[in-house]
């Protein structure tokens, strides 16, 4: 069962980091072709970027976040290196929302908008993909890190969590 949850995770961690990656060079080479000046050329550009975004890399994504999360509760990890690789994931979600802006931006625009260069994502991208592979390999002792933090985020506070944000 772990063994499927994994390979499974790991299929859809590399169909969304390939889609990321392929996403922003798609939209800066093909965006800028002359031929989206035509409504034929513009409306396979639309079609290519929308159906490649909510059809592949999205689904891809929702399920290596869904499978990765039942690992955590599965094989019980809530070590240091964890919450840094979640911070990790977190950043490539937010890249990958703001791939879906641009595609929304520029499906919109109809030849005005112009799509931001590919380097501007993949120069965020490309780092947080290596440190998720480097902290899922490496597996690293983080308490000399942690130990360099303020004692404030080092200690629990003892408060009580609101009434209105408690759900028992």
């Amino acid at each position: 069962m772990i063994a499927a949850l994994k390979a499974a995770h790991i299929i859809a961690l590399s169909i969304w980091c390939a889609g990321l990656i392929v996403l922003p060079i798609i939209l800066h080479v093909y965006g800028r072709r002359p031929e989206n000046r035509t409504q034929a050329g513009f409306a396979e550009f639309r079609w290519l970027t929308h159906y490649s975004y909510t059809g592949v890399i999205t689904p891809a994504a929702v399920i290596a976040v869904t499978f990765g999360t039942i690992l955590i509760f599965a094989l019980e990890v809530l070590e240091a290196w964890m919450l840094a690789k979640l911070v990790a994931v977190s950043g490539m979600v937010l890249l990958h929302a703001w791939m879906g802006h641009v595609i929304v931006e520029a499906g919109e625009g109809q030849g005005a908008y112009r799509t931001p260069m590919a380097g501007l994502s993949l120069l965020a991208l490309v780092p947080l993909m290596g440190l998720v592979l480097w902290l899922v390999l490496a597996k690293p002792a983080l308490e000399d890190f942690i130990a360099l933090m303020p004692a404030i985020l080092q200690e629990p506070r003892g408060n009580q969590i609101p009434a209105r944000f408690d759900p028992l």
